[in-house]
């Protein structure tokens, strides 16, 4: 059976369909990636699946006994908690255990067998959930998303400090069917890297959405396409699925050439205005609707043109002297000297909170430097595409949003377009263009951001992780325009085949105001830190001093953990039986008159249970000493 069976699932938004009859099945350590282009439900199928919300008909099943997790895009956390009471509640069930463990190994110490065997039955309990070591776990996997301070309100906590906590919590439940939404965005390279890596070793059955494609070619071996509301299966990775992709729609496009042939010899036929009268003819006017379906089924797919006017350059465009910014004891920019040339196309990486964004605000002049001279060229237009998005009115329609901007867009050829014409560009049809914008998705609204920062003929683009939430469409068609851009280009980004293709070198934000300027695309910057790594884990370390006796004196005593307070437990209750045993082993061997064989089986046995006593006193003695 399939950890997870989904059958005839179909879903309506309104009167829109986002999929119908659709059928899969998953089976254990299955890593499956879900595509489809924004809008057509792929975040709505991820929640049924996790029981956050409802299809329409069909139904999906779990084997029994399947622990389930979902993490989604927007993670919904209580605003009014602390993170350590969040923690708490989203813990709770191993929280219990742990507790209800404790309890149990305080209640063993009566010495009876009803409470000796619920006692085993709670360490049973501990090992399915691997509890021993929760507080441990729960620290290293907080630490590695960067939360430290667990007093903080949640309500003060940005979209992506929610994302990293509620993802944190995810993986600490270590479930067996791991549902995620767009897990990637709002992480940095190095975690989307790590995470990267814990999800392959992992024998999780994962099933995710995400944009980021070495991610995906990395992470999945099997690939799920929702495309006109068939769902189609590919075992393979990303690489895999866009050849067998391209094999398919190749041979669609046969098939309709052949359908268009076929329909203009039974249209004439058609035209002749044949009666019905006879089974035969009313048969061939059904294959003739058939075969007309088919022939118009090859719909063209809108195209993402984004080859905008762009504003012409003057000599100086940006120059950095000495620019100082710090807040507290975090320094962002120390003496930081910088003269931007044309077209160039910078990217930058870092952790987050290291100061980033900051720098970008510094450069367009939302914040201001402590000291140091940010000189802009008059020329320069900037368009910047910020991870917060523009504040949009809700009540406002989607053309609204545009024509605020200008009625009209000037293409690079001199030809004009209409704000609606621009909006078909995007992937806005005209049913779309007068939706209001809270109804509008993620993706949606961040392409339509993104509209509004193309319209205004930027010469110095800056982009500010601006791969969350679009989908691959998007992404791809996005990116063949800034290949073509002429302009200055600097890009934040997590995605890292998105800065390959596009950017020619990278500011590297280290901390403390280190920033390294190293020219090449991400990859060739990774090998360059693997081998950094490589090369150090080579060279000879120093040996640590040995202890002397007053930093053994200051070495705090290790605090048993509960598995091995519970070995300790057993071990004061097993010794003692042990040495009856070898007592009583010993007066049998007392009596000669016994048969030589039996003689040589008792001796056997004493032998067995003498090492068996020894390595259990030896291993008390190991415990005992670490809670003295």
């Amino acid at each position: 059976m399939n950890y997870l069976s989904v059958e005839n699932f179909s879903k309506s938004f309104g009167i829109k369909p986002l999929f119908q009859n659709i059928n899969f099945g998953l089976a254990k350590g299955d890593k499956v990636a879900l595509i489809a282009n924004n809008g057509t439900g792929k975040s709505t199928l991820l929640r049924i699946l996790s029981s956050k919300d409802v299809q329409d008909t069909g139904t999906f099943t779990y084997r029994q006994g399947v622990r389930v997790a979902y993490l989604e895009q927007e993670p919904d956390l209580n605003e009014n908690q602390i993170i350590e009471a969040f923690v708490t509640t989203a813990s709770a069930r191993i929280l219990e255990v742990i507790e209800d463990y404790n309890l149990k190994l305080e209640a063993s110490s009566s010495g009876s067998d009803a409470a000796y065997k619920a006692l085993e039955d709670a360490q049973a309990l501990m090992d399915s959930l691997e509890a021993w070591d929760f507080d441990r776990r729960l620290e290293a996997m907080l630490t590695r998303f960067g939360i430290k301070d667990l007093t903080q309100l949640i309500s003060t906590l940005s979209g992506g400090q929610k994302k990293r906590l509620a993802l944190a919590l995810v993986l600490l439940d270590e479930p067996d069917f791991l549902i995620l939404d767009e897990p990637t965005n709002h992480l940095d390279i190095e975690m989307v890297e790590w995470l990267e890596d814990y999800l392959t070793q992992s024998s999780v059955t994962l099933l995710m959405v995400t944009h980021d494609r070495y991610f995906l070619d990395r992470v999945c071996n099997v690939i799920l396409e929702m495309n006109d509301g068939t769902m189609y299966r590919h075992q393979g990775n990303y690489s895999y699925f866009l050849l067998k992709r391209s094999e398919r729609e190749e041979a669609f496009q046969v098939e309709i050439g052949k359908a268009g042939k076929l329909m203009k010899k039974e249209l004439e036929w058609m035209r002749r205005q044949p009666k019905a009268r006879t089974t035969k003819s009313k048969s061939r006017i059904d294959a003739y609707y058939e075969i007309e379906a088919k022939a118009k089924s090859g719909k063209r797919q809108d195209e993402l043109k984004l080859d905008v006017k762009m504003s012409r350059v003057g000599g100086k465009i940006l120059e950095l002297k000495k620019v100082y910014k710090s807040y507290g004891e975090n320094h962002i920019l120390k003496g930081f000297d910088y003269t931007f040339k044309g077209g160039e196309r910078i990217g930058i990486i870092g952790k987050n909170g290291i100061g980033k964004s900051t720098f970008l605000n510094i450069i367009t002049g939302k914040e201001q430097a402590d000291s140091g001279k940010v000189n802009v060229g008059d020329t320069i237009v900037y368009g910047y595409y910020s991870q917060e998005g523009i504040k949009l009115s809700e009540d406002k329609r989607v053309i609204e949003v545009l024509k605020d901007i200008a009625e009209v867009i000037t293409l690079s050829d001199g030809s004009k377009l209409t704000a609606s014409a621009f909006l078909q560009h995007f992937l806005f049809p005209p049913e779309m263009q007068y939706t209001y914008v809270s109804k509008l998705s993620g993706g949606e609204r961040r392409r339509l951001h993104l509209m509004t920062v193309l319209m205004k003929n930027p010469n110095f683009l800056i982009l500010d992780e601006p791969t969350n939430d679009l989908d691959l469409l998007t992404l791809q068609k996005l990116e063949e325009f800034l290949e073509n851009f002429a302009g200055c280009l600097i890009v934040v980004s997590h995605d890292r085949y998105f800065l390959d293709k596009l950017v020619d070198h990278l500011f590297v934000f280290k901390g403390n105001a280190e920033i390294k300027d190293f020219w090449g695309p991400y990859s060739e910057y990774k090998q360059v830190v693997l081998k950094e790594a490589s090369d150090k884990k080579k060279s000879p370390e120093k040996p640590a001093p040995k202890p002397t006796l007053e930093t053994k004196k200051s070495t705090p005593k290790k605090k048993l953990s509960f598995k091995e307070k519970y070995e300790f437990e057993k071990l004061e209750k097993e010794i003692p039986q042990l040495e009856l045993n070898k007592k009583s082993l010993e007066e049998k061997l007392q009596n000669t008159s016994l048969p030589f064989d039996e003689l040589q089986k008792l001796a056997s046995e004493l032998g067995e249970i003498t090492d068996n006593l020894d390595e259990k006193s030896m291993r008390w003695m190991e415990l005992d000493e670490l809670m003295s």
